[in-house]
């Protein structure tokens, strides 16, 4: 029984969390087995009295807090975390999330906490998937089902960069106490990007309506980076935010893994809804446990802020050597977008990680609204001449 329930562990870490065990047992099966030399243990936010004032109080901008420093082998299995004030006025993205597996000085998970459980910009909204979520009431319930092991300890702290105290910080983190780790123990990693991308110098010329050729980036040359790490492991999925300034669809992009010092893409899609498993320039609210969409602008045509996701349960994306993913913001590159991401990948020992942006970079672009659009059509209006008293939808034609 030892022997397979260690078996079982390691089936669970390497990624195929909500998958068939070794033995063929589903989860639900598993559950009807006797496990051994395990334990269940919680650290929370408890009231130490005996009271009821469940939650760290009053932590100031720049306050770092430990939530827990457990000590020899075990796993994370589940994380609770809700917070006061609500967004807007204690920005998600200014509270920073990290975990530091066996006693390393540099955390191998660092996030904004609410990008970290599928929470973009500023916002708080209800998001389901298999291992993470925002639940009620409005958003505000941050849960992990992410396996965490360990062999010699772990440590979550967060830090609050915003320029606002957390009055209220509530958590609980459940772990399984271990006599010894599993021999292919696989170490949890979560990385966060942001970026504005820089659209071609010919312009922004997504489905050629700028009437010139449509370029080819067989390379993936200025693609945006979801991550890169080196060592062996396997990538389990990503969260990502676009906040797009244009009503033009802004997922022509093709996602590009580059596998183990592949020069030319390993893995290579077809477009950003395709690697989402979505078809068509979806523009919905869609959650199915491994994929689908949190948010979606419902506004003209693609413009605004998306949420996107998609976790790969049942099919991890292995690497012996490295690995380094990224996609198109839009085909070519061409567009200018405001993108965000959350990556979730295991490796065969904690690494460290290319540092995150600063909060001055992490800074949510605005939405285009009414006005600026309207400030679009005056300027269309000069350039084709106020005499002509143009519609809008005029073409231009060079002198």
């Amino acid at each position: 029984m030892k022997k397979h329930f260690f078996s079982l562990a390691v089936m669970v870490v390497t990624g195929c969390i909500f998958s068939l065990s070794v033995a063929g047992q589903s989860n639900m099966e598993n559950l009807a087995t006797i496990k051994q030399d395990v334990k269940s243990k919680r650290i929370s936010s408890y009231d130490r009295s005996g009271g009821n004032n469940d939650r760290v109080e009053h932590i100031a901008p720049g306050e770092k807090l430990t939530l827990c420093d457990i000590k020899g082998a075990g796993m994370i299995n589940h994380i609770w975390i809700t917070i006061a004030p609500e967004a807007p006025k204690l920005n998600r993205s200014d509270i920073i999330l990290r975990m530091y597996w066996d006693g390393n000085e540099y955390p191998s998970v660092e996030s904004p906490i609410g990008p970290f459980f599928g929470q973009g910009w500023d916002e708080t909204y209800k998001y389901v998937s298999m291992p993470l979520a925002a639940a009620p009431v409005k958003g505000n319930a941050l849960v992990s089902y992410f396996k965490m092991p360990f062999a010699k300890g772990a440590r979550i702290e967060i830090e609050n960069q915003a320029d606002a105290e957390i009055s209220a910080f509530y958590y609980y983190i459940d772990y399984v106490e271990l006599k010894k780790p599993a021999d292919d123990l696989a170490y949890f990693h979560a990385w966060y990007n942001h970026q504005v991308t820089e659209a071609a110098e010919e312009g922004e010329n997504e489905w050629d309506i700028l009437d010139s050729p449509p370029g080819k980036n067989p390379k993936g040359e200025r693609n945006y980076l979801f991550m890169e790490t080196e060592g062996k492991g396997h990538y389990v999925g990503v969260n990502y935010f676009v906040n797009c300034p244009t009503p033009i669809w802004y997922g022509e992009g093709d996602d590009m893994f580059f596998i183990d010092g592949d020069e030319k893409s390993t893995l290579h899609g077809t477009g950003t809804e395709d690697y989402f498993n979505t078809s068509w320039c979806p523009n919905e609210i869609y959650q199915h446990p491994y994929f689908g969409y949190g948010r979606v602008p419902d506004q003209l045509g693609w413009m605004g802020r998306t949420h996107v996701y998609r976790f790969h349960i049942e099919d991890p994306i292995f690497f012996d050597e490295s690995i380094r993913f990224t996609i198109e913001h839009g085909h070519y590159n061409y567009l200018t977008l405001e993108l965000a991401s959350v990556a979730y990948w295991y490796q065969d020992e904690p690494v460290k990680l290319a540092p995150i942006p600063s909060k001055e970079e992490r800074q949510p672009m605005p939405v285009i609204n009414m006005i600026d659009i309207h400030r679009w059509r005056h300027e269309w209006r000069k350039n084709a001449g106020q005499e002509s008293n143009p519609w809008g939808n005029e073409r231009i034609e060079d002198e």
